[in-house]
């Protein structure tokens, strides 16, 4: 249904390229919320965890996208949408060591 209204709403924490993106995962998961992540995550591979493949396609995404969805996510108040974003960090962390960790996201210590 298309009878929202026409007004603006204000998202200064959210870059238009990034609310894009959210708005395809809302789009995608109008009709068919997404599955339940299992946690702890018992792989690396976010499918063997319950993921479908379209959302394990969809945080297939550059580190630093990947983040501003996350806190878009959270600021939009999209609990799924940040499951899901929060799963693939943990993905990315899971069975490395703190070195590994860091050099992953750039940690400087």
């Amino acid at each position: 249904d298309d009878s929202g209204t026409d007004e603006e709403i204000p998202l200064p924490n959210v870059k238009t390229a990034i609310l894009s993106k959210v708005i395809d995962y809302c789009k995608y998961h109008k009709d068919s919320p997404a599955e339940e992540i299992q946690k702890p995550l018992k792989s690396t591979s976010l499918i063997e965890c319950g993921v479908s493949e379209w959302d394990a396609e969809y945080v297939n995404i550059e580190q630093e996208v990947l983040f501003e969805i996350i806190l878009a996510a959270n600021y939009l108040d999209i609990k799924s949408l940040l499951d899901l974003t929060c799963a693939k960090v943990a993905s990315m962390i899971k069975g490395k060591n703190t070195e590994e960790i860091r050099k992953q996201f750039n940690i400087v210590n």
